[in-house]
Parts: C-alpha cells; structure tokens; sequence
C-alpha cells in the first residue's frame, strides 16, 4: 500500500498537493462550524439511579434539581423588609413566566432560612429549566441572564447555577482556544525554523499541523450529526493537531534528508521516505488514535467527545503527513535541506547513550529515583465534584458561589431528590424524620412536613410533593450542610440510600448525579487500563516482533503518568503554584480530565517510543549488535524525538493562561509528562533497559516470530555512507540534524 502510495505521491505532486489545498480550505470552512455546534456535557451517567430519579421527578411530578440559581441582595435593609420582599416575590413570578423555566421557588415562597444569607441580606430564588444542556445553555440562559441581571427596584440580582456555571467554562474555553491558536501558531513556525533554519520546511510542517487541526475539527462536524461533542474536544484538536501533525511533519522530512545525504535523486528520496517512515507514522497513528478511542468505551458523552477527537486528529495528521507533505517535498526539493551543515549534536546523545549503556543500573536506578520524588504525591490523589471554582475568580457566575459559600450555611439547589415513584406521602413521615437525623442533613421537606434532627419542625406540603399524574407516589428533598458536601458527597449519598424506607425510592440531585458519574468512570476504569496495555502489545509486536519490548513499553509509560499525576495532586489538589497560576484548589481532582490525560499521554509516549524503536530495530538489523545498535538508535531519534517533544511541550504548555481549570490542568500536566518522556524516559531508561536485556530485547516464541514475518511492520534499513564514531562497536552513528 505504502509503496503505491510512493508511487503516486511522485508521479503527481502538484495535483495532490492542489488537492490538498482545497481540502485544507473546505476544512476550515466546517472548522469554523464546528466551533458554535460543540457543547459542554453534564457529568452523569445514563441508565443510573440518579438519572432515573430525576427523570421521574420531571415527568410525574413537573420539577427536578434546580439549574438556575439567583442570588437576590438587598441594596438597603434585609430581605425581610416589605419592599424587598415584595421584590423577592415579583422576581419568583417573572422567572417562573420566563420562557424555557419550570419549577420555580424562592425564600419568599417557601420561608426556608437556608435560603436566606446569615447577615439577612441576601436570598436565593431557585430554578428548574428542563431540556438538554444545549437547550439550556444555548437557547435560555443567555437570554435569561440579560433579563435578570443587575439592579431591580430595591434589590441587586445575579445569575447563576450548574448550568449558568457550565455556559461560562464553555465561553472562557472557546476564548482559550482562540488565544491559544495566536500563540502556538507563531511559536511552532519559530521552533521549526530553530530546528530545521529553512523557512520552507518549517512553513511546510507547520502547515501539516494546521492541516491536521482543522481536519479533525472538520472530522468532528460530521460526528455532531449522531454524537453530543464537548467544546474542550476543540481544545484537544488544537494541541494534539499541531503536534502530531509537526512530529510526522518532522519525522518525514528528517528522513528526507537523510536519503538526499545519501546520494538520493529527489524523487527516489521522497518514495523511499513514504515506504519507510511512513510505516512508522502510520503505526504511530494508529496506535494514539486507538488510545484514544478506548474513551469510547465510557457511555459519557463528555469522555466520549475526546475519543471521536482522538481518531479525527490523527486521521487528518496521518493523511497530511503520507499523501500533501511528500508531494509537496517532491516539489520543493532541495529548498528544504539545509545550507550548510549545522552543529552537531547527536555526539552529545551519543555520548550519553554511551554512558547510560556502560552503567544501566546507576543511571537507570537514579531516573527511577527522580521519577519516583516526582509521582510521589500521586499517592495523595483524591477525587471529587467540579464546581464554580473551576472559572476564574473574576466570572460572575464565580462571584456568586463566593458569596453563597461564605454567607448562606446549606445550599439548597444541592438538596438530594429522594424519589418514591409508588409511595404513599403519608407514610413519608418516620423515612424523612429518620433521614433527618443523618451527619451533616439540615432538613428534609416532604409531604408529611419538615423534619430536623429526628422531629418534625414544619408543616406538611402535599401539593409540592405529590405526582401531578394522579397514579401516587411522592418525593422528598434532603438538604445538607455546605460543610457535610465538602467534606464527602459520596459518603453522604451512600448513608442516604442504606436508610430503610417504606418503599421503593431512587436517590438523586446534584450530588448523586456526580457520585454516580465517578462510580461510573471508576468501574470501567480496569476496562479501559487492559485495552490500552493490549494496544500497546499488539502494535509495539508489530513493529519489532519482540514480546519483551512491548512489557518494557507499558512498564515505562506508566512510570512516565505518574509523573504527571503527581503534578496533578501537588499543583491543583493541594494548591502548589496556586498564586502564579491563577486558580483556586478545592482539595480534589475531578477524574474525567485525569482519564483523558492518561489516554493523550498513554499514546503520545507510545508515538516517540515507535520513533526511537523504529531507529534502534534498524540498526540491530543491519549490524546484530545490541548494545551498538541501542547507543546508534538514540544518538539517530533522539534529536529528533526532542525536537518533537519540545514543540508540542510547549504548546500544551499555552493552556496554562487559560481561565478554567481543567485547561490548566491538561496543559500543565501533559507538558510535563512529554518533557519528561522525551528525556528521563527515551534517553536514560530506555537505553538503560534494553542494554540490561540485551538481545532478549528482540525474542519471541518460534510461533509469533512466523506470525511477524507474516504481518509485522518492517523498515527496511538504508545504507548511508556514515562516519565512525569510536567505542560504538560494529556500529556508525549517522548525524541526524546536521540535515
């Protein structure tokens, strides 16, 4: 396949790199569509028992958790003074008017005195808006803040709620991703132009991630037809986009070159450069994108987004790298190689080749010393709920949950819906005066009255708590503490479904929602880990024919997560670094960032040990020796693994300017980890295993040795008249980026 493609790609280049170029245009034309179609998913899990909960409670009995929030302050006196409270009460009617509102109620309607601030100068009206996320954010809420929003007679109101909360992260986002295109664009095209000082190859590559991004974006605007997409999948095609589109770009035009030096026409040099690193980008392709497509496997559509991004990213990269960049280096020729040698550097890597190979215990055993200080905190991780402290402070919708945190004592759109779709409101009573007496529950309202501590405390409410249906049934509200909530949602979800009721309930509300979403995650989690360990089995088989390099590989990648979960807990858990960030800690890490971490980082480690391995099964083919050939095989990747890593590094790194959280941390943590991948990992542990294994690095049972000669992916090793370098045994060690 790759040799007919060679074979296309040099009989005509301009016609495929014109096609390329139209390509490239409509793309971006989708691109630009995509943009205002992708949404911010809720976190829950489908077919759970909070789901339901809630489903029943919108179809029977017309309310459900509430997502509009607003924060009603009195510009002089209480909230209990008449004027005020006259406002209060006008403001509950025109947001229950509002189009797009359900239930609505307030402290004015219902006397709570958790709706009421301690100081009496604040209280909250509370809403339900039904219909999904997008119908939510996009079409009520943008209007319904303007309606709202600002002074109102003697009260100031503002707006906020889950999913006012989620609409602002999906504007700040989509602004991140806007500055981030201002920034890592310019930034890329000058480290290109650093590594390769000539501006045709650099603008080349780069246009091979541009490519890539706008492919993928391009890509996901046709699974928007089937599929919910996050808007931080946008934010995934840009990074991953422009660098794995430069990391192939990169390695396609090294080989390039190194086939000019060898005395290649431009033609055969190209074709030569498809048939060969194009295996290994092609392997390398689908070994990121089935990584990634292992999130799949999670019914989230907020997990599921950054699998369809995965495979649209790297199908677009894949395909600018193997079909426009050759054509374009077919015309381009000689303009792409450099000037005039440059320094060489590859002595430097090969002398620390040469060293990690001599002393593999020493070196070794120290990187997983420096490793090990550096995941350490991991071991400190602990999950939990995002809220509005994922925005910047300066959000308004953040401005607010500042002021109810500190001056109301429970929050009330956070109250469990305990849902009894058969039950009898008048045996509600013992259940909610038993739930009552749980650590950290305020109240609970139900049909037979309020109840605290174990007593009734307030009178009954049928009408609010009865199915509109007429089939019976009832519901109650749990309202906790702000303190019981920060300290243990899960636990407290937990101690509310193990109270004995008089019948069949289902627990729901914001909390349980969550709770249900991590347990969700957490079960598949063993799914997810076996998948990707198979992946990276299978593929790394395919390209060595080894069984020992693939178990190496998988070793390897997770010392290098770990890493990166230990920044995780130590900067945003425990808030190191909180100050110069800009971001407030909450204690705990939200888990679906850190799976899509894990995925991103899982296969970009597999891409550059595909590199390095490629290199290094080269030259223990052509020349048998094992050591030589690993000291040959790093002094040759290496440069060329570094240059790619600290490229995408650094744009993974623009995301730490972003506003929200989760931005941060994907950036911040997956800089690190390539960082380090690319050189504790490639260049000492790497080496330092594989001279510790010596040629069992390469067995495999008689069985799959046939079946590798068979199917196994296989560069077949080009002779380049290449100098000596003394000490390397029967090997020479070619000088990659003097090209």
């Amino acid at each position: 396949m790759l040799s007919r493609l060679a074979g296309l790609v040099t009989r005509r280049p301009a016609w495929l790199v014109a096609a390329g170029m139209i390509v490239a245009v409509v793309a971006a034309l989708l691109a630009s569509g995509t943009m205002t179609r992708l949404s911010l998913n809720r976190f829950e899990a489908p077919d759970s028992e909070s789901t339901r909960a809630r489903d029943v409670l919108a179809e029977r009995f017309g309310t459900g958790v509430p997502n509009v929030t607003l924060l009603v302050t009195a510009r002089e006196g209480t909230v209990d003074d008449p004027r005020v409270a006259a406002a209060g009460r006008d403001l509950t009617r025109r947001l229950a008017a509002h189009p797009g509102a359900g239930d609505v109620w307030s402290y004015w309607t219902t006397g709570q005195d958790t709706l009421r601030s301690r100081d009496a100068r604040g209280a909250l009206v509370l809403a339900w808006v039904p219909g999904s996320a997008d119908h939510v954010r996009r079409d009520v809420l943008p209007g319904l803040a303007r309606a709202f929003t600002g002074p109102s007679g003697p009260v100031r109101v503002e707006v906020g709620g889950g999913d006012e909360v989620f609409r602002q992260v999906m504007e700040e986002s989509r602004s991140d991703f806007t500055r981030a295109e201002l920034i890592i664009v310019p930034m890329v095209l000058l480290a290109l132009w650093w590594v390769y000082r000539r501006l045709a190859a650099a603008l080349l590559t780069l246009g091979a991630g541009l490519l890539a991004v706008a492919g993928s974006l391009a890509l996901l605007r046709g699974v928007l037809g089937f599929a919910e997409v996050s808007t931080f999948a946008a934010n995934v095609c840009l990074v991953m986009g422009m660098g794995l589109g430069v990391d192939y770009g990169l390695f396609m035009i090294f080989r390039f070159r190194e086939e000019r030096l060898g005395g290649a026409p431009v033609r055969a040099a190209v074709a030569t450069t498809v048939r060969t690193a194009g295996r290994t980008v092609l392997f390398s392709g689908l070994t990121v994108a089935a990584s990634l497509a292992v999130l799949l496997v999670f019914p989230f559509p907020f997990l599921a987004s950054f699998g369809y991004a995965g495979i649209a990213v790297v199908l677009a990269a894949v395909a600018a790298a193997l079909v426009v960049l050759p054509a374009a280096l077919v015309l381009l020729g000689s303009r792409v190689e450099r000037r005039r040698p440059a320094p060489s550097s590859s002595s430097l890597w090969y002398g620390a080749a040469l060293v990690v190979t001599r002393h593999p215990l020493i070196s070794g055993g120290a990187a997983l010393l420096v490793l090990g200080l550096l995941g350490a905190p991991f071991l400190g991780l602990r999950f939990g709920a995002p809220d509005d402290r994922v925005l910047p402070a300066s959000a308004p919708a953040r401005l607010l949950y500042d002021q109810v945190r500190t001056g109301f004592t429970a929050e009330d759109a956070d109250a469990l819906r305990v849902v009894a779709p058969t039950g009898d409101a008048a045996a509600a009573g013992p259940y909610a005066a038993a739930l009552s007496r749980l650590e950290g529950v305020v109240r609970v309202d139900s049909a037979a009255g309020t109840f605290g501590g174990g007593r009734r405390t307030g009178g009954p409410a049928p009408a609010r708590f009865t199915a509109h249906d007429g089939r019976g049934g009832t519901w109650l509200s749990v309202v906790a503490s702000s303190a019981r909530l920060e300290s243990g949602a899960g636990d407290l979800i937990r101690a509310v479904r193990a109270v004995p009721a008089p019948f069949e309930v289902l627990v729901g509300g914001s909390p349980a929602e969550m709770t249900d979403y991590h347990d969700g995650v957490a079960g598949r989690l063993p799914l997810v880990a076996a998948l990707i360990v198979l992946v990276t089995l299978v593929v790394l088989f395919l390209m060595t024919g080894s069984v020992v390099a693939p178990l190496k590989t998988s070793l390897l990648n997770l010392v290098s997560l770990s890493v990166m979960f230990g920044a995780l807990v130590w900067v945003f858990q425990d808030g190191h670094l909180a100050g110069p960030l800009a971001f407030t800690p909450t204690g705990s890490i939200e888990p679906s960032i850190p799976i899509l971490m894990f995925c991103v980082a899982y296969g970009l480690s597999m891409d550059y040990e595909i590199l390095l391995l490629a290199r290094i099964k080269e030259e223990y083919e052509r020349t048998g020796d094992p050591r030589g050939s690993v000291v040959a095989g790093v002094s040759r990747g290496a440069p060329l693994v570094t240059a790619a890593a600290v490229i995408l590094a650094l744009s993974f790194a623009t995301y730490a300017t972003s506003g929200v959280v989760f931005l941060k941390e994907l950036g911040i943590g997956m800089a690190l980890t390539v960082a380090v991948d690319a050189t504790v990992i490639r260049a000492v542990l790497v080496p330092a295993l594989m001279r510790l294994t010596g040629r069992a690095n390469w067995w495999a049972p008689a069985p799959l040795r046939r079946l590798h000669r068979r199917i196994g992916l296989t560069e077949t090793p080009v002779p380049h008249p290449v100098p000596s370098v003394p000490g390397a045994g029967s090997n020479a060690v070619h000088q990659p980026d003097r090209l």
